[in-house]
């Protein structure tokens, strides 16, 4: 089995058509309400508001041509060995959130399994007022059960690396898009936490169901939502900065188990999902003097999981030479 050809993400600031007009662009996600609307399969406007001044956009690049297209209420593209789909859907026309789950993940998965990028590495899901309900009414919760059902007939050899967010945009809508591979990855997980699969009984019906970052075919690590979880349990409730040193400190662990030394460097785009906007300018400080600058990073207003976690940071990294 060859390798694919080389996959990277960057942040660019550059006008949306120029970069979809480059041979390799994969997937272009714009964030917010400023997000121009476009009908290329490969563009897609991601429902969280941004926290910054400066909005750029993340741009997955291969290596290779790219062909895109859409196969129903699905959005695709794929080239070098890489496919990028999408999907979104109104959870009330499909029965509700467990039903909507289910629903996104048989669809992309069924498409992913007939193709050559059949190996799914990464997956984002953001939904809709992702803390509702009481107990295992949460929504979020229902959101899990429907996932795992979803997923029982295309991820036999393990789950890949994910997030799982609250937008506060169109009320209903679930998106769900990931990055598959010709080539199978290598799951990675936290010494510091329990893996998020094995969670107890006390946080819902079915555990949530990824792995806490990927090690892609030919080199680079996809990160999962990382909070300032460490077993099962959070830390640090109430104090956004500390739940962020304790985040910055399970990467540090997620890469130290991904055989990598810990440190982000340009190579590194992060996002990092800040639960009440009037926390923003005093994690964006902190970050400034806990990252190099060089670091490209992304805020932007989310919901996270559980009700007691005020941020939480994804990403990727790629070093030259791997």
């Amino acid at each position: 089995m060859s390798a694919p050809a080389p996959f990277t993400v960057r942040y660019r600031d550059d006008d949306p058509q120029r970069l979809l007009d480059r041979p390799g662009t994969l997937a272009l996600l714009g964030f917010g309400a400023g997000a121009p609307a476009c009908a290329d399969p490969r563009a897609l406007r991601v429902p969280l508001a941004p926290l910054q001044d400066v909005v750029p956009r993340e741009c997955w690049e291969v290596d290779a041509a790219v062909t895109c297209g859409r196969d129903g209420e699905l959005r695709w593209a794929a080239g070098g060995g890489w496919l990028y789909a999408a999907i979104e859907l109104d959870e009330a026309a499909c029965g509700g959130a467990e039903a909507a789950a289910e629903r996104a993940y048989r669809r992309l998965g069924a498409f992913t399994a007939a193709r050559p990028e059949r190996h799914v590495q990464r997956i984002w899901n953001y939904l809709g007022a992702i803390n509702a309900g009481e107990g295992d009414a949460e929504h979020y919760r229902r959101f899990c059960s429907g996932r795992a059902r979803g997923m029982t007939t295309h991820f036999a050899d393990g789950y890949p690396a994910a997030t799982a967010i609250g937008h506060g945009d169109a009320p209903g809508l679930l998106q769900v898009y990931w990055l598959a591979a010709s080539a199978p990855g290598v799951a990675v997980e936290n010494p510091r936490q329990l893996s998020a699969w094995r969670y107890p009984r006390q946080y819902g019906p079915t555990a949530p169901t990824f792995a806490r970052a990927q090690r892609l075919p030919g080199g680079g690590l996809a990160i999962s939502g990382t909070a300032a979880v460490v077993g099962h349990a959070t830390l640090h409730a109430g104090d956004v900065l500390a739940q962020l040193e304790e985040s910055l400190a399970n990467l540090d662990a997620l890469q130290a188990a991904a055989g990598l030394r810990p440190g982000f460097g340009a190579a590194s785009p992060l996002k990092i999902y800040v639960r009440d906007p009037r926390d923003a300018r005093a994690v964006a400080a902190r970050l400034d003097a806990r990252l190099a600058p060089e670091v490209p990073r992304l805020l932007l207003q989310g919901d996270i999981c559980r009700r007691d976690l005020l941020l939480e940071i994804d990403g990727w990294r790629f070093e030259r030479g791997e």
